[in-house]
């Protein structure tokens, strides 16, 4: 496996290939990652992953500084599930110069669920996918949906810029329990560890009582929230919507139940499909 950290080092080591495949991380790697490069590895004639911990889609009070940088252990990782070819950009090489020039997806997308609670969250994610995107000459890149709504933003963002790149969903890996896994769960104390499923619990709650016929959305959705306020936990949102765009469901849409709630001092997301 090789690793570059600059972009002319990056073109050069993708001189060879005509359909690269993509994962984009900003590192900190867990077995949700190398599942998406294992995905990954047959729809292209070589296998990227970039690391890059994306300072524009952090907000005031983020963990950008404090966010683990585990290099060596994440490229390890990496060689052993097959990637060919490792992105490590400092931030220095990546953004020179200011990054004045944003792409800003409508607010129809992204003035809700997270991009109500992490303003200028999707700004920054889009302006470093779509970077990432074009340096890595991506014929497909496979993002996770436990982010859904990142998903959902980045597929129309490539499909409105006519990008020449598949964007491939990649299944959410759950811990036995059924917690979501997220490099943010290293921050999980033993006991929240330990009381970390109920988030998934409760959407599969709600999931269960739409399937049984419960058309009452509003209710389920506030159930759910108080449900989890009395565990302890802070809800931001527990939101059923259309699974196309995350607008508000209408008869026989296809839904997703989704949710972020924090336990301590960790913010937690998951999502359900139904």
């Amino acid at each position: 496996m090789q690793i570059v950290h600059t972009l002319p080092a990056l073109a050069d080591a993708l001189k060879p290939y005509r359909h690269p495949a993509v994962v984009p991380t900003m590192g900190n790697l867990h077995e949700g990652h190398l599942a998406l490069v294992r995905q990954a590895k047959p729809l292209g004639d070589v296998t990227v992953a970039t690391i890059f911990v994306n300072r524009l889609q952090f907000g005031p009070q983020d963990d950008f500084d404090t966010y683990p940088r585990t290099l060596a252990a994440d490229c390890a990782q990496l060689e052993a599930a097959g990637c060919d070819l490792v992105f490590a950009p400092t931030e220095q090489e990546f953004y020179p110069e200011p990054q004045v020039f944003r792409i800003t997806p409508p607010p129809a997308l992204t003035d809700m669920l997270e991009g109500q609670f992490r303003p200028g969250f999707f700004a920054g994610v889009c302006t470093v996918v779509l970077k990432l995107l074009c340096c890595t000459q991506a014929r497909s890149a496979v993002f996770g949906k436990k982010d859904y709504q990142q998903l959902m933003v980045i597929r129309q963002m490539a499909r409105q810029f006519t990008l020449p790149v598949d964007i491939v969903g990649g299944d959410t890996r759950r811990a036995p329990d059924g917690l979501a896994l997220s490099s943010r769960n290293g921050y999980l104390n033993a006991a929240e560890r330990a009381q970390a499923a109920e988030l998934h619990a409760c959407l599969q709650s709600v999931a269960q009582a739409v399937r049984a016929g419960n058309a009452d959305f509003a209710r389920l959705e506030a159930q759910a929230m108080d449900s989890l306020r009395q565990r302890g936990w802070q809800p931001d949102y527990v939101a059923l919507r259309r699974q196309s765009d995350l607008q508000l469901p209408q008869a026989d849409d296809a839904l997703v139940v989704l949710a972020a709630a924090r336990l301590g001092n960790t913010r937690l997301i998951d999502n359900l499909e139904l």
